[in-house]
């Protein structure tokens, strides 16, 4: 099943069905022979060799997609450190990270639409994304205590029950389930922008306040957020069962750190939301 996931939309290796190839052990190699039965001495010797192995032909694997998941949440974590000290010990304070942000949306597009895999402006999303959580979360830490760790245990536990829900095929990934994902994360994203604008023209927006319309669209983003994740789950399932290049392993550990990032935000700012002024 083709992955809708706009980060990994863009890999012309998913179309295909890429299978590895294997180069003949020297005993199969065409020689003149005497023996009747010298051939099929050769096969049999061929099939009795050990098979090579994802990692050995090139292919990708799911430790391939660990290793680099956490490289580049390993380079978020110090953008977030970075963005922490940039609020706390600036007289700038969460305005600093505006244009590290705007550079991280650039970047992350570039990524996605990119047909070639640049792991090299991944890292530099994840460092620039990373001083934008570290600084926002900061935000949120100075109006409730503990509230960093919710959200991060939250985040933690929403992506452990669905891996369990797409294991167990409780949900699984299929044209329809992209389809209506699509519609409404591109609907979401609008929204998004046109509660930016209007923040940004009158200093209120849908969030302002609290209250139950406020909840009910956190809530929407934090499950929209949640059901992402079977899109990512299935690109690395398939792209492992259909043998992509390993190159392809970083596409899928982006795709999956930006769709964390993301559920981490949505879960921040519901909590917040419910805690209101404690």
């Amino acid at each position: 099943m083709e992955s809708k996931n706009p980060v990994f939309a863009r890999s012309n290796e998913w179309k295909r069905n890429g299978y590895a190839t294997f180069d003949a052990p020297s005993s199969a190699q065409r020689r003149p022979t005497d023996a009747p039965d010298a051939s099929a001495r050769t096969l049999e010797d061929w099939y009795q060799k050990p098979s090579a192995t994802a990692a050995q032909s090139g292919r990708m694997t799911l430790d391939d997609v660990v290793l680099r998941t956490a490289a580049l949440f390993a380079v978020l974590l110090v953008g977030a450190g970075a963005g922490y000290l940039g609020v706390t010990r600036t007289t700038l304070g969460f305005g600093l990270v505006i244009v590290p942000a705007l550079i991280a949306m650039v970047l992350g597009i570039w990524a996605q639409v990119s047909k070639k895999v640049r792991p090299g402006v991944m890292f530099a999303y994840a460092a620039l994304e990373g001083v934008f959580v570290g600084a926002i979360s900061t935000f949120y830490a100075s109006l409730h205590d503990g509230i960093v760790g919710q959200a991060v245990l939250g985040t933690l536990a929403a992506f452990a029950g669905m891996l369990l829900a797409y294991k167990t095929g409780i949900i699984r990934n299929s044209p329809r389930f992209t389809k209506i994902l699509l519609i409404a994360g591109v609907g979401y994203l609008v929204f998004g922008l046109v509660n930016l604008g209007l923040w940004a023209f009158t200093g209120a927006s849908i969030y302002s306040g609290g209250g139950p319309l406020a909840i009910l669209v956190s809530a929407f983003g934090v499950v929209l957020a949640s059901l992402f994740l079977v899109l990512d789950f299935d690109y690395i399932e398939q792209g492992i069962k259909n043998g992509l290049p390993v190159r392809e392993s970083w596409r899928a550990g982006f795709g999956l750190m930006v769709t964390l990032v993301w559920l981490y935000l949505e879960i921040l700012r519901l909590i917040a939301i419910l805690r209101g002024n404690d």
